[in-house]
This record gives structure tokens, C-alpha cells and sequence, in this order.
């Protein structure tokens, strides 16, 4: 009997899965973005979001969560109903990095969380103080095995993509550098150019507008591709060090036993979202192009993430 009843739910379900699908959404929409306005994730958060009310014909509401490193946001999201209805902008250290990072963390990213689509990977810049005698990343690890522990380098704090992407070049050069945590990324690029430390990775929109003055020198970009917003300028790998590839990372995710059918239909417009040439402009500012892709993908690349920069964390032992 209790076969029965099942094998009818699930007919049922089968049944009205395209509906639930195609009249999805009939309210607003709360988006979670897991920090304060204005950085690059409220702003990429908020271009989809804009896409989406016009898509749909209902508002899609960004609520700016912010709070232990973007991880409050994300808890919030695994915590909230699977109907849909709310969704999240999650970025590298509360996704790839936070179960490594958190000892305690409110959420399993592979188990309570349901990927839709990945937004974004943006590249970061190897900058220094123009007083530096290195003009590429080959003369930057000969300067820096000539002077060990001299070198400073500045982050965004413990833990964050800047940071990692730095130990991660360490870790392939076997180079000596003091890491100096800083309370945001603006303000580790200002003591780059003042001098007062020598190197930082830095996001493209903080270091650009300085490199563009002279008051920083680039030296590479951390993606594997040169970026089109300063095609002259090497990679990382091309500059010095072959097999350096870092990115960050920004993908929009669900509560878990999220339908499928929604999860396809905001997968779905989401891409179609990604893939307007307004939206290509504005991300191209930002120093990164969109994504995009199945949910498949989105799992792929958190498994691999989680997997490849935690596996540093452990091994740096970091801890907030």
C-alpha cells in the first residue's frame, strides 16, 4: 500500500514539476549577497538581480547580508526554504574556502546548498611599489631569494583570495615574504603605493585606476588567459613562474532540494542574463567576463575549489 502511495506522489510530481516551473516566480525574489554594498559582488549581485525583474516581471529583492568573511549570508540561504524564492551570490571564501577556514561553519556548501550557475571568475593583479628593482615576476623571485624576509605583502585579511594567492606563489617559488593582514583590500594597495609594504595581489578595480597613474607597477595577471583590460600585461605563469593560475570565484546557489525544475529555470535566465552585452560591459570593468554554464559545471568547480585551496589552507594552517 505504502508502494502505492508512493509511486502516485511522485507521479503527481512528475506532473506538476513543469508547472511549478513555468509560472515560477509568482513573488518577489530574495537575493542574498553575503557583503555590503558596493564591492564587486553587490555589484554583480545586483546587475542579475535588475535582469531578472525585467525578465520575470517580479521583483528580485537584494538583501545585503554581510558578516564573517560572506559566510552569515550564505548560513542564511542553506537555512531558508527550498521553494525557490530566495538564492545567493556566494564567492570564494564562504564557499571554497570557509569549510576549510570555519572551524564551526552553519553550512555544508556540497550538502546544504544547491548549485545553479557560475556567475564569474575574476583574475587578480601582482603589483608592487614602482621603487622596487623588479620589473617582472622572474626579477621579483631573484630579488626576493637575494633578500629574505625583506618583502611585505598586503591582504584583505586571513584567509581571503588575496591572501591565499599569495601563499600559493610562495609555495611554488620557495620565496620568503611577511604577510601583512589588512581590513580590506583598498587600503593593503594604499601602503603598496606609499611604500610602506612592497607587493600585494590586488582586485583589478582597487589596483587599475594606480597602475593606469604609475603609481603601482603590474607584473602579472593571476588567471591562466591575459586579461582584455590590460592586454599588454603577462600572466603570472608567462611573467616568471610557469603554472601559476589563480582566480576568484562567484556562482549564484539554493537551498538544497530545491526543485529541479526551478533550479533549471533560473539556471536557465540567469545565463541569458550573463550573456547581454551590457552585462558583458559592466563585468569587463571589473576586470572579469561572466561565466556561466550548467549546475553540473557549478558542482565540478566547487568540488575541485574546495578541495584545491583548502587543501593550502590545512597545509598553511591558517586560522582567523
Amino acid at each position: 500500500m505504502l508502494h502505492k502511495i508512493f509511486i502516485a506522489v511522485v507521479a503527481v510530481f512528475i506532473t506538476i514539476a513543469p508547472v511549478i516551473a513555468q509560472n515560477y516566480p509568482t513573488r518577489p525574489v530574495r537575493f542574498i549577497v553575503p557583503f555590503a554594498p558596493g564591492g564587486n559582488t553587490d555589484v554583480q549581485g545586483r546587475l542579475i538581480a535588475q535582469k531578472l525583474t525585467e525578465a520575470w516581471g517580479q521583483q528580485v529583492v537584494v538583501d545585503n547580508r554581510a558578516g564573517a568573511g560572506g559566510t552569515v549570508g550564505v548560513e542564511m540561504l542553506a537555512k531558508a526554504p527550498a521553494d525557490g524564492y530566495t538564492i545567493a551570490l556566494a564567492s570564494f571564501g564562504n564557499i571554497l574556502v570557509g569549510p576549510s577556514l570555519f572551524p564551526k561553519l552553519g553550512y555544508d556548501p556540497l550538502k546544504d546548498l544547491a548549485p545553479v550557475v557560475l556567475v564569474s571568475q575574476p583574475p587578480g593583479l601582482l603589483v608592487v611599489n614602482p621603487g622596487l628593482p623588479v620589473k617582472n615576476v622572474s626579477e621579483l623571485i631573484t630579488y626576493a631569494r637575494a633578500n629574505p624576509g625583506k618583502l611585505n605583502y598586503g591582504s584583505a585579511g586571513n584567509g581571503t583570495w588575496n591572501h591565499l594567492f599569495a601563499e600559493h606563489f610562495k609555495a611554488l617559488t620557495g620565496i620568503q615574504m611577511t604577510h601583512i593582514p589588512y581590513k580590506g583590500a583598498n587600503p593593503a594597495v594604499t601602503d603598496v603605493m606609499s611604500g610602506q609594504i612592497q607587493i600585494s595581489f590586488a582586485p583589478f578595480p582597487a589596483a587599475l585606476p594606480q597602475i593606469k597613474s604609475g603609481r603601482l607597477r603590474v607584473l602579472g595577471v593571476t588567471s591562466a588567459q591575459r586579461s582584455p583590460l590590460l592586454p599588454d600585461v603577462p600572466t603570472v605563469a608567462e611573467s616568471g613562474l610557469p603554472g601559476y593560475a589563480a582566480a576568484t570565484w562567484f556562482a549564484v546557489l539554493a537551498p538544497a532540494k530545491t526543485p529541479p525544475p526551478v533550479i533549471a529555470k533560473l539556471n536557465k535566465d540567469i545565463n541569458a542574463a550573463l550573456a547581454r552585452p551590457e552585462v558583458k560591459a559592466a563585468f569587463a570593468a571589473d576586470g572579469t567576463e561572466p561565466a556561466g554554464g550548467t549546475p553540473e559545471q557549478l558542482r565540478d568547480s566547487m568540488r575541485s575549489g574546495i578541495q584545491q585551496w583548502g587543501d593550502l589552507v590545512r597545509k598553511l594552517g591558517v586560522k582567523l
